[in-house]
Order: structure tokens, then C-alpha cells, then sequence
């Protein structure tokens, strides 16, 4: 069905007045995607304080997997709100003994599960680093050129994705950097004998990095995205993590998945490591777990969480109305959303792949469920990064009432809601398209 694509007379007054008053008291270090000053939301779709109104294609960054106020999780709200908002993790309530007891159910492994809770995915990457670094008593780690993993100082060590996340900040871990196996832009050399790319970056990790920089005995773990996030949306390999899981139980090493922005559902799949049949030994989750609450926490085999009392700990961990939603969350998800994240976005990726025909611009659409990237290109030959065209293309999509976010130096993310509609898909798309056919017109 062809739609009326109308550009919207952004920001309105009342963002505007808005907008000047941020600029006098909030942090210079946010960085916003759009002048969007948001007054409510309804499932996919947003609403700002003027009245326009917007399809949500970015989710607060994958976070609102069920969408805006969701019944489900508002009542779930609502009915913890009327008993107790906080009580501290020095006491226990159920539904902090229910949700670890589901995420235990869910988790990516076999083996029984131990669940820490926090605030937060880069407080479960500091977890998990501990953790890590007390069950093995070592010290060092493996990370990835691209990954984001957080921004406090444990974490901050294994981020890798822009050098202004950075500049100017001490980081608190030892941590050596391998690429990501990016089969779209690779950095080694693929050696004859390798499966595929993915095979050629761990054989680079065991032949190279292990003889030269960091002793493999010394390390406590690997920090991975199973789809690189902030990176670019990179989906590596089928062979890399068969192979990294070889590697790590060769020398004693934890494989820690990072999946703070691919799971909960993000890909069709509970956890995105569930596509290659790997089981982790700790599971980093934050973002969708709880339809935009603040929660995050790891999910660790319970024979590597050996840790004693006191050894880590919170004030907000196990937080009631962050339980509350996450159960509420999950059980949405049970009841179709998981189904719904697959069915649309094989719809996407097929309709994107089509899109990406007509356009010389879009160099490589990937993902898997809902967490899809669109890569954009001077030239598909070349394979020339543009990050103009999708700069421009993102910008003009919100003039339209589509926000979407870039994320990687000239990729694009498609990450709607898990309950998004199909009738709201195709009317994403086709605001994308348009927006796409004036960028490339424009550069």
C-alpha cells in the first residue's frame, strides 16, 4: 500500500522553548540524535509535546521491547507501586526471587544459573568482570575494535568504538583488542584452511596474541557482542563462535556474551548467542529486559559464580518495580512477541535486500530479527564508507516522522519495538525509502 510521506514543521514551539533550556543546565557530553522532545508513546508510535507525531524505529536504543506503556507492564507497575517501591538488596522480596528464577529458565545454557541484578548494562559488564576475575584469579581480558560495552572505568577498558569515549579517561582493565569479524571490511587476511572470517580473527587470537601480547594463562575472559551493536550492527561468521568457545575451554577462559542490546528477544531468540548453539559462561542483559525501567544484570553458570558474600553487591540490585516490569516484560514477550520479532523482521531483511537494489547507496543490509543494520556506500564496488548519506538520510527521516539512530561510522539501525505491526513496518519503510531517495539525490 502506497502512503502519504508528509515532512513535519520540526521542532515546534514547544520543543523549542524546551531545547533552550537543556542547553543551560544538562551535560555537554550527551549527544542527541534528533530535537525530539517526547510528551507520551503508544506502542511504536511517539508523540512530542506539539503534537507530531513519529514512528519509533530506534526503541531508546533497543530498550523498549515491548513499546510505549505496554498494558501489561503498566499494570504490572501499578500493582508493585501500591505495595513497596524500594526496600534495598539487604532484604529479599519474590518477584526479585521470580525474575532470577525466569532469567534462570531462559538463560542460554544448560548448566543451572546464578543471577546478579544492577541498574544497568555497563554495571553487568563490571559485574561480570569481576566475577570473571575471582573465579579464574586472573587479571587480564580479551575485547573487540568496535564493541561498546559502557562507559564507567572497568568497562570503558573493553569499549572500542569511538576514540571520544576515550580521550581523556584512565580505564580500570587490561585489556587487549582483536577485530571483529567483519566480513564486510576484514583486517586480516583470510590464511588457507579457514572456514570462514570468523575462523581467521580467533586463529589470529590463539597464533598471534596469545604468543605476543597476552599469555593466555593470564586471561580471565573474552568480552563479546554476539551482534556488534555499536559497531555497526556486524553479524560475523558462523565458524567464530564455535571456535571461540574451542579456545576458551582450551585455556581455562570465561566467555562473557554482551547481550545487553541483542537480547531479551532483540532477534527472534531470547539471547542472539542462541543462533550459533554456543553456551556462554556469562551472560551480560540490560536494555529490553524490563520495557525501559532501569535494570541490568549477569547470568553466570552457577558453577562459575563462586564469589563469597560482600564480594559484590548493590543498592538498587533486585530493585521491585524493575522486577516487576521485567516479569511483565518477559511474559509479553512469551505470548508472542518473540514470534512477532521473527516473523517481521525476516519481513524487513527481505524488503530491505529488495530496497537495497534500487539503491547504490546501501552497501550491505545484515541483522537477524529486529536488530537489523543498513550499511550506507559511495560506491558498492568500493565499498567507501558514506557516512553523509546516512547522516542525511536519518535527518531526513525524522523531518518525515520516522526516528531511527546511526550507530558505526556510516551504518544505519532498524530497531522497532518486538510488538511492532506489520502495517507499521511498511509504513517505516517507506518513509526510510523516501527519506533515502532525497539523500542520494542531495550528495
Amino acid at each position: 500500500m502506497i502512503m502519504t510521506v508528509t515532512k513535519l514543521n520540526l521542532p515546534g514551539p514547544k520543543a523549542r522553548a524546551i531545547l533552550a533550556r537543556d542547553r543551560h543546565v544538562v551535560s555537554p557530553s550527551y549527544v542527541r540524535e534528533h530535537e525530539l522532545v517526547l510528551d507520551h508513546g503508544q506502542g511504536s508510535q511517539l508523540f512530542d509535546v506539539d503534537g507530531n507525531r513519529f514512528l519509533d524505529f530506534a526503541s531508546g536504543i533497543a530498550v523498549n521491547a515491548t513499546g510505549h506503556n505496554h498494558p501489561h507492564v503498566i499494570a504490572a507497575l501499578h500493582e508493585q507501586l501500591g505495595k513497596f517501591i524500594h526496600i534495598s538488596s539487604d532484604f529479599y522480596h519474590e518477584k526479585w526471587v521470580a525474575l532470577s528464577e525466569k532469567l534462570d529458565e531462559i538463560a542460554p545454557f544448560d548448566e543451572p544459573a546464578g543471577v546478579f541484578l544492577c541498574n544497568s548494562g555497563t554495571e553487568a559488564v563490571e559485574a561480570a568482570i569481576k566475577l570473571a576475575r575471582y573465579h579464574t584469579g586472573r587479571s587480564r581480558f580479551i575485547g573487540f575494535i568496535g564493541g561498546f560495552h559502557g562507559r564507567t572505568a572497568g568497562a570503558l577498558g573493553f569499549t572500542a568504538s569511538k576514540t571520544v569515549q576515550r580521550r581523556g579517561f584512565a580505564t580500570a582493565s587490561d585489556v587487549t583488542h582483536i577485530p571483529y569479524p567483519n566480513p564486510y571490511r576484514r583486517l586480516l587476511a583470510t590464511q588457507p584452511g579457514d572456514a570462514d572470517y570468523g575462523e581467521t580473527v580467533v586463529n589470529y587470537l590463539e597464533e598471534v596474541i596469545f604468543k605476543t601480547v597476552a599469555p593466555p594463562e593470564d586471561v580471565a575472559g573474552i568480552l563479546v557482542e554476539p551482534i556488534q551493536g555499536e559497531g555497526g550492527y556486524i553479524v560475523p561468521p558462523d565458524h567464530f563462535f564455535r571456535r571461540l568457545r574451542q579456545v576458551c575451554d582450551k585455556y581455562g577462559i570465561m566467555l562473557i556474551i554482551d547481550e545487553v542490546q541483542s537480547g531479551m528477544g532483540r532477534t527472534g531468540r531470547w539471547w542472539a548467542i542462541e543462533h550459533w548453539g554456543i553456551e556462554p559462561d556469562i551472560v551480560c542483559t540490560a536494555k529490553g529486559i524490563a520495557s525501559g525501567v532501569p535494570l541490568g544484570g549477569i547470568i553466570a553458570r552457577k558453577s562459575v559464580m563462586t564469589w563469597p558474600p560482600s564480594a559484590h553487591g548493590n543498592t538498587y540490585g533486585g530493585n521491585p518495580l524493575a522486577c516487576a516490569a521485567a516479569l511483565a516484560t518477559i511474559h509479553v514477550l512469551e505470548q508472542g512477541g518473540l514470534q512477532n520479532a521473527e516473523a517481521q523482521g525476516h519481513y524487513m531483511l527481505d524488503a530491505l535486500a529488495e530496497m537495497a537494489e534500487r539503491h547504490p547507496s546501501m552497501g550491505e543490509v545484515r541483522g537477524k530479527g529486529l536488530m537489523i543494520g543498513v550499511e550506507f556506500v559511495e560506491d558498492k564496488a568500493t565499498r567507501t564508507p558514506s557516512p553523509g548519506i546516512r547522516n542525511h538520510t536519518n535527518q531526513i527521516a525524522f523531518e518525515h516522522g520516522l526516528v531511527l539512530m546511526g550507530c558505526g561510522a556510516n551504518t544505519m539501525r532498524l530497531v522497532p519495538p518486538l510488538t511492532v505491526s506489520r502495517a507499521e513496518v511498511d509504513e517505516g519503510l517507506q518513509i526510510f525509502e523516501h527519506a533515502l531517495t532525497l539523500a542520494e539525490r542531495a550528495a
